[in-house]
């Protein structure tokens, strides 16, 4: 006969344990504990455990002499913590359990009563809000350094030639400068985003308590002023349970990792012999362990690898979410993985890409080579024939039709005589010939936004001002 259980046993050393008359089993804590990764956030549980036990006492709910002391004990917490001596316990599942209990048994009963008013669901939804602050600004700067690493290359090449693609054939030429800086604005709007994103991350969650609210006099306004919050959340249950602002984080993410990865695919592609329009340091390249002769690209193939798994993250979250009933669900502990390793790799990627930039040249005469062929300078013949009254869908077909004799005849546009010209139209006369030509293509794309040496000058220097960059 199975032996009877003692109704009056001790509970297990659980901060939660009272209900429980069993240990937990070690397979349970192994895989419920998330200490192994969120212990990341423990600057920013401390913080906001410092805002709570203030608030706390400023409410007479604690004494200022137990908040003394729990903010002694959260100070010595965090120097352990940063100095690698704190022990993390799995078994106490959590950072905010694993900084708990250590207060307590450091300062005795005061540190028991810091979870006063409070539950670990309104807490890890403040931790995460303020990491996510915090890394925010982290990107932005970021995102302001590859800028300028652009800027830098648009002012280096300004004036030089290249082909402008479409399907990957050539299109029209443009200037060099003009790529860098479409990549400036590119990357501008993810700083926008990441900036508006903060719009809804800097909501205090702390005082939903588990999802109902509490009871307690507690003033959640004063510890929004202490956190630099710019407002408290307006419903408990949507406080624990939303995760809208992580997603629209790891959303911004993953933009900024496809258009480093849009970026490094068009590296890896200037970079081979069949462009050879870039030359990357080799300090930025490895080669083959087989093959004596090979420069590989590198660091732009992993940033395009990496935009997978950012992206799977974001998939993850949405995921994640999809079938949860309110409010707080354990799933939740499920969120931070994805987050964490999105920061991790957007960060590593944007710095690493600055780099490359500012260890990178451009072969301005190959790049001025590949302007010649490919009849690039068609639209301009067609826009020529626009100012001289003719219909533009008229004036396609007749630049059709002279492309094809081109074809035929293997020359190029600006290679033709005027009277093989004038057998399409009569309009054309001398003037068209530097129209044919690349920089009279280029110069002729003045309108706002365009290629022209004069808009694209204009157009650094606004970026050069924006950035507060001195060229």
């Amino acid at each position: 006969m199975p032996e009877k259980k003692d109704q009056n046993q001790t509970p297990p050393a659980k901060l939660w344990g009272g209900r429980f008359a069993e240990k937990t089993a070690a397979s349970v804590e192994a895989f419920t504990a998330s200490i192994h990764y969120d212990s990341r956030l423990y600057r920013h549980d401390i913080a906001g455990s410092r805002a709570h036990a203030r608030m706390l006492a400023r409410q007479e709910l604690i004494s200022h002499n137990e908040l003394g002391l729990i903010l002694g004990g959260l100070d010595e917490i965090e120097q352990e913590i940063d100095q690698g001596v704190f022990v993390f316990r799995p078994e106490l599942e959590d950072i905010h359990m694993n900084i708990e209990k250590t207060l307590v048994e450091k300062i005795g009963p005061a540190g028991a009563k810091l979870h006063t008013a409070r539950s670990r669901n309104d807490q890890i939804a403040l931790d995460i809000r303020l990491y996510l602050r915090e890394v925010s600004g982290q990107l932005e700067g970021l995102l302001i350094n590859l800028q300028t690493a652009f800027v830098k290359l648009a002012r280096k090449y300004l004036g030089a030639v290249m082909p402008g693609y479409t399907h990957l054939q050539r299109a029209q030429p443009l200037l060099i400068s003009h790529h860098m800086l479409a990549y400036f604005e590119m990357f501008g709007r993810d700083r926008q985003r990441l900036v508006d994103g903060l719009k809804r991350i800097n909501v205090l969650p702390l005082g939903a308590a588990a999802l109902a609210g509490t009871g307690l006099p507690i003033d959640r306004e004063f510890v929004a002023r202490e956190l630099d919050f710019l407002s408290v959340s307006a419903n408990s249950m949507d406080s624990v349970a939303d995760r809208d602002f992580a997603v629209e984080f790891v959303s911004t993410c993953t933009l900024i990792q496809i258009h480093l990865s849009r970026f490094s695919e068009e590296l890896v592609l200037w970079a081979s012999e069949e462009f050879s329009f870039v030359n990357l340091a080799d300090s930025f390249c490895t080669g083959s362990s087989i093959m004596p002769q090979k420069k590989n690209p590198d660091i732009p193939e992993l940033i395009r690898g990496k935009s997978a798994r950012v992206t799977g993250n974001l998939m993850a979250l949405i995921t994640l979410l999809k079938g949860l009933p309110m409010t707080y669900n354990r799933d939740l502990q499920e969120d931070k993985e994805p987050i964490f390793d999105t920061v991790d790799t957007v960060t590593q990627s944007l710095a690493i890409m600055a780099e490359l930039l500012d260890n990178t040249e451009f072969n301005t005469g190959r790049l001025e080579e590949a302007t010649i062929g490919g009849y690039m300078t068609a639209t301009d013949l067609a826009d020529y024939l626009v100012r001289k009254n003719i219909p533009f869908r008229k004036a396609h077909e007749i630049v059709g039709r002279t492309v094809a004799y081109c074809i035929q005849k293997e020359k190029e546009l600006a290679e033709l005589e005027l009277a093989e010209l004038r057998q399409f139209s009569d309009q054309i006369e001398e003037d068209v010939f530097p129209v044919l030509s690349v920089q009279g293509s280029v110069n002729s794309r003045t309108s706002a936004g365009g290629t022209s040496a004069i808009r694209v000058a204009e157009a650094l220097a606004v970026a050069e001002n924006s950035l507060d960059f001195t060229p």
